[in-house]
């Protein structure tokens, strides 16, 4: 799949001010700093699409962007985990993202993106599960490729399953992206187009769709 078009659309704290439309919505989520931006922008070729910025935590709001024309959205949520925000300021952040996690009926998956660089932490770990528990959809994302090795990021990737599998059956789909080489672009965005493709097929044999 190619991306045509992308464009910012709408910044809210609320789920209910969420664009008002019928197509898949993409969201992408991680600790604060993992390169949440840096991703859509290469994802999109867009450079200056998702604002980024040197200081973690900068997101506070759920962004949509419009992509091909209204084909389905990419939404920009929220990091997690960063410490030096307010009590209060953290618990806001907590209800964005659940609010929309949990009740957006078009968020159609969850890419959890994770710093490739690090050994699996705890805060990411407990959001797995937290996922699975609530029978969210979500593909795990590792950012940030081109900062070790081939070897050295394939190891950390491994660990990382081998963590996770402690205590699940299987794992969700698996990626590794470098927005600055642009490496996974084509393979995150493979999967959108088949995740489309599979969603458009099931509403079509669904009465109370072609009735609509």
């Amino acid at each position: 799949m190619e991306i045509k078009s992308a464009k910012y659309e709408i910044s809210n704290a609320k789920v209910e001010q969420c664009p008002d439309t019928k197509v898949p919505e993409y969201a992408f989520i991680g600790r604060s700093n993992v390169g949440k931006s840096s991703l859509i922008n290469m994802l999109t070729k867009r450079k200056g699409l998702a604002k980024t910025s040197q200081k973690p935590g900068k997101t506070l709001l759920i962004n949509h962007f419009c992509i091909n024309d209204g084909d389905f959205y990419i939404v920009d949520l929220p990091g997690y985990g960063y410490a030096s925000r307010g009590k209060e300021q953290r618990e806001d952040f907590k209800r964005i993202i659940e609010e929309y996690i949990l009740h957006r009926q078009q968020m159609t998956l969850l890419f959890v993106l994770i710093d490739i660089r690090h050994e699996p932490q705890k805060i990411d770990l407990a959001f797995l599960n937290w996922l699975g528990e609530n029978g969210v959809p979500f593909a795990i994302v590792f950012t940030k490729a081109d900062k070790l090795g081939p070897n050295a990021g394939k190891a950390k990737v491994e660990a990382y399953k081998q963590e996770l599998l402690k205590t699940w059956e299987t794992l969700p789909p698996v990626f590794i992206t470098s927005s600055e080489k642009s490496s996974g672009r084509e393979e995150l965005l493979d999967y959108i187009e088949d995740t489309n493709k599979l969603m458009r097929d099931t509403d079509k044999g669904n009465p109370d769709t072609e009735a609509k």
